[in-house]
């Protein structure tokens, strides 16, 4: 089954929390760069931790940023932060969060910035 990825455009995308055997669909899509934007702890103990995620995106080649955001409480540093990973990381971008509602937020944020 196909991951939910919804697509802003051709280089980049959101979707909610991913785990480590998610990495290696989203490489075969054609992504190049990984950014999570869930803190972690956030939905409890089964939310898998960004230190294995991020382990298993290095070693499949993807570039990895770990960008905590606080559920409606984006700051104008994190916006600030995301538009600079926006320009500077290879594309396409998927960036993910609980559902991809804060990724895409922020993602609309950064992009005011332009």
């Amino acid at each position: 089954m196909s991951l939910p990825i919804s697509c802003h455009t051709s280089q980049f995308g959101t979707l909610g929390q991913i785990d480590a055997s998610h990495l290696a669909e989203i490489v075969q899509q054609g992504y190049k760069s990984v950014i999570n934007n869930r803190p972690d702890g956030e939905g409890g103990p089964d939310q898998p931790a960004n230190a294995v995620i991020q382990a298993e995106a290095e070693r499949l080649g993807l570039n990895y940023v770990y960008l905590p955001v606080a559920p409606s409480a984006i700051t104008p540093a994190q916006v600030q932060e995301m538009a600079r990973l926006l320009k500077t990381m290879p594309e396409p971008i998927l960036a993910f969060c609980r559902s991809g509602a804060r990724s895409t937020n922020l993602y609309y944020l950064a992009k005011q910035l332009d």
